[in-house]
């Protein structure tokens, strides 16, 4: 249950048995702006999208890159786990 970086699809993808969940951005200079979050319906409701977006920001933190979040999802897990600020730029 590997977070990868899909640079060619500007995603970031966690894939599971029942489909692929996702948080899809575009870059802005050196950051992401992260604007969709998407879990497959049948994975809805199992953690599955804070597992990703933990992952997400664990890696831009690893990277050295800054996040602008524009998604509804990842600015409300944010403001849950503001240990993860050092990582949103704006």
């Amino acid at each position: 249950m590997d977070v990868v970086e899909n640079a060619e699809q500007s995603r970031f993808e966690l894939s599971l048995d029942g489909g692929t969940a996702l948080v899809a951005y575009r870059r802005d200079g050196e950051r992401l702006v992260l604007i969709h979050t998407e879990v497959p319906a049948e994975l809805s409701g199992q953690g599955v999208g804070s597992k990703l977006a933990k992952s997400v920001f664990e890696l831009l933190r690893a990277s050295k890159r800054k996040a602008v979040v524009r998604c509804e999802f990842l600015n409300g897990w944010i403001a849950k786990h503001p240990e993860y600020n050092d990582v949103v730029d704006g």
